[in-house]
């Protein structure tokens, strides 16, 4: 299974994030181009990674966004 890095967890909640506000507001430009610029990074990032690391770049993603959207319980 693929493991992302915390960076990739910290770009991917970003990315979610700024979709999140962009599809809250009516479209335009200038709402949507942090979300762009955001999904971009994570893209890119995801990329990287998944080359250093050898691993499947789907998986990869996928595994940072469930990460993100289904987060493990903490123990405590």
């Amino acid at each position: 299974m693929a493991k992302p890095s915390d960076k990739l967890i910290e770009l991917a909640r970003a990315s979610l994030t700024a979709q999140e506000q962009a599809l809250s507001e009516p479209y335009t430009e200038e709402r949507w181009t942090p979300w762009r610029e955001a999904a971009d990074a994570f893209q890119a990032a995801v990329t990287a990674e998944a080359e250093k690391a050898e691993q499947n770049r789907y998986e990869l993603e996928m595994a940072a966004k469930a990460a993100v959207l289904h987060p493990e319980p903490e123990d405590g």
